[in-house]
């Protein structure tokens, strides 16, 4: 391949996130010539793998560090993902997407408090969402409210909904993206003068802008595009800092790790976010890849420093001495909070062997009192890295989506809002901004049928998980009252 082929647009990246603007581009633009470049041999090897997130949908609604306009924004791209899932043939669509219970658990008072204050401003836009008592909980996930077949002795309250599309297979998702691509670059009586390729096996070390064109230095040789966006998550901010791009912003690696457990939920149960901690809150989640098992976590950990090496400016440059002052500033501030230092400390200790079952079995008991030490394993093939965006002339962590644009014809996406469940809406915007720096057409009808419709309103009877708010005696298990959940007492190797 030389210089001399040039694309409309090429897509680096090919995660959910790259997958889905390039089925976006391919099947609702009349741009002709579309590639994406990713340096794995298949689609979804990194974030977007099964093993390296937590396969949650996000509607925005337990997710308690959304406020109620951030919860829309995710639920309508949540919403495209579903419509785009529920048209596939169902055998695909049920790789896609996973029904299961979700709820948001408060313990305590004040938790139950935040719980009925956040069900009173989402209630409207979350007709399904119901309030949970006790009860309620009990008959959703037992293992969350009864301790042998009694009551937990906490206050609990939550809200969620008894059964939705709650859980997604991000690379099945991937995957699907690229075969409507596939298809489309073969169908040539109806994309008879489009080409969609996809190159895999092939990463991009830098991209330069010449001639008006932008020039991918590839393993692959060089490509040439009208207009490049990178969805690459953490290797995306060297490659627009090497353009001069981004100078502001380092990125700060983070590794999430998780444990497993016997079948232990039903579905997701989320814990209320600490807004003075920039990490997910705990929550645990039934594995839709591994049968019987149920992951808990993440257990979040910062990376050596040394790997922002990767993020800074060349050495020696004024730039880099000047933010470099800004950022060891806000590392410096950042650690001075009381729950980050804490928090850091505590996740280098779920590392260690033996110890780290023992620590991280008290965060698990949040949500199922009753579980040992022993039940729990910390899973070595669970996890990813992410990056953690630091605003270094401000001084602190961005929370939101981070994107870094020329405003001529590159982009360099770097977080999203809502992670995977927002591919399709971060697709749609993306979209506008090629389309619009190229001057071409967007088929906003085929858009609107196939993304911003349903035709799948199937969902189980909410009377299947009854809520009553009257007091009854405890749920029972398979008969045994005694005992409402009793794993397998697995000794786990270290």
């Amino acid at each position: 391949m030389t210089v001399s082929t040039r694309y409309d647009c090429i897509v680096v990246g090919g995660g959910v996130s790259g997958t889905a603007l390039l089925y976006q581009l391919a099947r609702f633009t009349n741009l002709k010539h579309l590639l994406l470049a990713e340096k794995s041999n298949r689609p979804a090897q990194a974030n977007s793998h099964a093993c390296n997130n937590s396969q949650t949908l996000r509607h925005g609604d337990i997710e308690s560090e959304r406020k109620l306009d951030q919860a829309l924004a995710v639920k309508r791209s949540t919403s495209m993902l579903i419509n785009y899932a529920s048209k596939r043939p169902a055998h695909e669509r049920d790789q896609i997407l996973h029904r299961m219970p979700r709820m948001l658990l408060g313990i305590g008072e004040r938790e139950c408090d935040s719980i009925r204050q956040r069900y009173q401003t989402f209630r409207h836009a979350y007709p399904d969402m119901q309030l949970f008592d006790r009860q309620d909980i009990a008959d959703i996930e037992p293992n969350v409210a009864l301790v042998d077949g009694t009551w937990r002795h906490d206050q609990i309250l939550a809200l969620g909904t008894p059964n939705a599309y709650s859980a997604v297979d991000f690379q099945a998702l991937s995957e699907s993206f690229s075969g409507q691509c596939v298809r489309m670059d073969r169908d040539t009586k109806r994309y008879a003068d489009k080409q969609v390729t996809q190159l895999y096996s092939t990463e991009v070390s830098s991209i330069r802008k010449q001639a008006g064109d932008y020039v991918l230095t590839t393993n692959r040789g060089p490509l040439r595009a009208r207009s490049v966006v990178v969805c690459a998550s953490g290797d995306s901010l060297p490659m627009a800092q090497s353009m001069g791009l981004g100078l502001d912003y380092a990125c700060l690696p983070v590794t999430n790790a998780f444990f497993l457990a016997p079948e232990a939920l039903n579905g997701k149960v989320y814990r209320l976010h600490n807004p003075r901690l920039p990490f997910t809150a705990m929550h645990g989640d039934r594995d839709i890849k591994q049968h019987a098992k149920t992951r808990f976590g993440p257990s979040a950990l910062l990376l050596p420093l040394s790997q922002l090496a990767r993020s800074c400016p060349p050495r020696g440059s004024r730039q880099r001495r000047r933010i470099d002052r800004n950022l060891a500033a806000t590392l410096w501030d950042l650690f001075q909070v009381g729950e980050i230092r804490d928090h850091t400390l505590r996740n280098l200790l779920y590392r260690v062997p033996i110890l780290n079952r023992r620590l991280f079995v008290r965060e698990v008991q949040q949500i199922v009192p009753d579980i040992q030490a022993r039940d729990i394993e910390y899973a070595e093939q669970l996890g990813g890295i992410r990056a953690q965006v630091i605003d270094r002339e401000a001084g602190k962590l961005t929370m939101g989506e981070v994107r870094i644009s020329d405003g001529q014809g590159v982009i360099f996406n770097l977080t999203s809002l809502s992670g995977g469940s927002g591919c399709l809406g971060d697709a749609e915007r993306d979209m506008r901004l090629v389309t619009e720096q190229l001057g071409a057409r967007i088929d906003w009808d085929a858009f609107e049928h196939e993304l911003l419709t349903n035709e799948d309103s199937r969902e189980a009877p909410l009377s299947a998980f009854p809520s009553s708010g009257r007091e009854r005696e405890p749920a029972s298990c398979n008969g045994h009252p005694n005992k409402v959940w009793t794993p397998a007492r697995i000794e786990l190797g270290v």
